[in-house]
């Protein structure tokens, strides 16, 4: 074969060298693209990156967040984020183009696996994940030292803008850990879930949480005329959990598959409220105590329905120790469940809440402080101080700072001086006026910034601030407990056998 040398005119020569170039550029961005998908393919659990969302002012925020689950649906990426240092209430599943691949942070690489009694991990680490695994818990307010010395009231004025000021008596010394919970003390010492007790804590323990409990599995819960979106996991059947929505009969709280299934489930449901004994009523609103023994389907349902929306607590199926004080709102077509709150029977802890709950259609109006006025006056009839077990949620928490700040205010403001003298007060008597305990008391006067110490003794000194502040507080507040219409009388479950 002989070969000739090829000779190009300069004009042939031009479009050559062109259509090289093009050919080129062409490859590039091919290169490119292919990159950009690469990129996305590469993302996976525990990998970290901004995402875009709207917050509250509804604007364009790009946080970041962690790749907890990917899954593809037709042909089509998506992922299941968690926003750091944001409530898992608000995770959801995204698309790519939200997703800033730029920044993505990939997760360490890990020789092996970490194992925990011959069992792999749930998932890969992620960066700062080690960080993270110390447990939080939401206490009230950061433990105090409380002075052990009596003191007497006096009145003195804050600049010129106090009102008045109380002598407090803290009485003896606060325990450091009074607000916190070991999370951990529910676990055997092996690690292996231990059965559940017959009395104990709700609080969830965090470290066995695995991949699917820390994403929501409920899409959608109808619940009487009411359809609402679950906030966290919650061990509903495996097979309702692809469903669409939920249907659930807003009496019994029996859940089923489909609205056909509900219409036939409430022509032989006969409930129109919640089983139990109706302890109080005033105007549209009741309170229904239930017993997990003797209602236990009603109760597992219940515990069901909570746990969409409550984050740090665990369900017990054994609902036998716990008793359940429903709040409901009547109209012509039944009693419909607005939230809810449970105790022990028997608790040596002096908790007279473990779970509560106002459910999203009704919060933001006054009902969450109504049960928890509710379940302090069921204390008061039993002639105890009690306290919400721990941790609370951040909606908890803000509900109980309020009702402790406002029920403590008041007091205070109405206490009246005798003989011209300033008005006094100790800790240990506005516990008893309130039930509520005295570590909370405590708690939240030094959350409001009340107690001083001026000249050797102990003031709680009311800014005209705090005061003007209260006011017009307590003029919103227009639900309140009445308690002539409270019609309750407390057991002792010390001596029931098997209750």
């Amino acid at each position: 074969m002989v070969l000739f040398p090829l000779k190009l005119t300069p004009e042939v020569a031009l479009i050559v060298m062109e259509e090289i170039h093009v050919d080129a550029g062409r490859e590039g961005l091919n290169q490119r693209r292919g990159s950009k998908m690469a990129e996305v393919e590469e993302v996976t659990e525990g990998c970290r990156l901004p995402v875009l969302r709207r917050n509250q002012d509804n604007e364009d925020e790009w946080p970041l967040a962690e790749i907890l689950s990917v899954k593809d649906i037709s042909g089509r990426k998506l992922f299941y984020v968690h926003y750091i240092d944001f409530n898992k209430r608000l995770d959801e599943w995204v698309t790519h183009d939200r997703l800033d691949l730029k920044k993505i942070q990939f997760p360490k690489k890990e020789a092996k696996t970490p194992t925990k009694n011959g069992l792999p991990g749930s998932r890969p680490s992620s960066p700062e994940r080690d960080m993270k695994r110390k447990v939080e818990v939401v206490s009230p307010a950061t433990p105090i030292p409380a002075p052990t010395e009596t003191t007497q009231a006096s009145v003195f004025p804050q600049n010129g803008s106090a009102r008045r000021a109380v002598a407090a008596q803290p009485g003896r010394k606060r325990k450091s850990n009074c607000l916190g919970t070991d999370e951990d003390s529910q676990d055997s010492s092996d690690g292996i879930p231990s059965a559940p007790r017959m009395t104990g804590s709700l609080v969830s323990d965090r470290s066995h949480d695995d991949i699917i409990t820390r994403m929501k599995n409920i899409e959608c819960i109808e619940l009487g005329r009411h359809r609402l979106k679950p906030w966290y996991f919650s061990p509903y059947p495996q097979e309702l959990t692809t469903l669409p929505v939920l249907y659930l009969c807003e009496f019994c709280l029996k859940y089923v598959k489909s609205l056909k299934c509900l219409q036939r489930h409430l022509t032989k449901c006969d409930l129109r409220h919640p089983p139990g004994n109706e302890i109080y009523r005033k105007g549209t609103i009741s309170f229904f105590e239930i017993d997990g023994r003797k209602n236990k389907s009603y109760s597992q349902n219940l515990c069901l329905l909570a746990k969409c929306f409550l984050d740090h607590k665990t369900l017990y199926y054994d609902t036998d120790p716990f008793l359940f004080y429903v709040m409901t709102e009547y109209d012509s077509k039944g009693f419909h469940i607005v939230g809810y709150f449970s105790k022990e029977k028997e608790s040596t802890e002096d908790y007279n809440v473990a779970c509560i709950l106002t459910l999203p259609p009704y919060q933001r109006r006054g009902y969450g402080k109504l049960l928890i006025e509710f379940s302090y006056e069921l204390s008061k009839v039993e002639g105890k101080t009690g306290t919400p077990e721990k941790p609370l949620s951040d909606l908890g928490l803000l509900s109980y700072r309020s009702y402790w700040s406002q029920t403590i205010l008041e007091i205070l403001m109405n206490l009246k001086s005798e003989n011209g003298e300033r008005p006094q007060i100790t800790i240990n008597e506005i516990s008893e006026i309130t039930s509520i305990k005295k570590e909370d008391v405590i708690s939240t006067l030094q959350y409001l910034n009340l107690i001083n110490y001026y000249k050797g003794q102990y003031i709680l000194t009311l800014s005209e601030d705090i005061v003007d502040g209260h006011e017009r507080a307590m003029l919103k507040r227009i639900l309140r407990i009445d308690s002539k219409c409270l019609h309750f009388t407390p057991k002792d479950w010390s001596k029931r056998g098997k209750w």
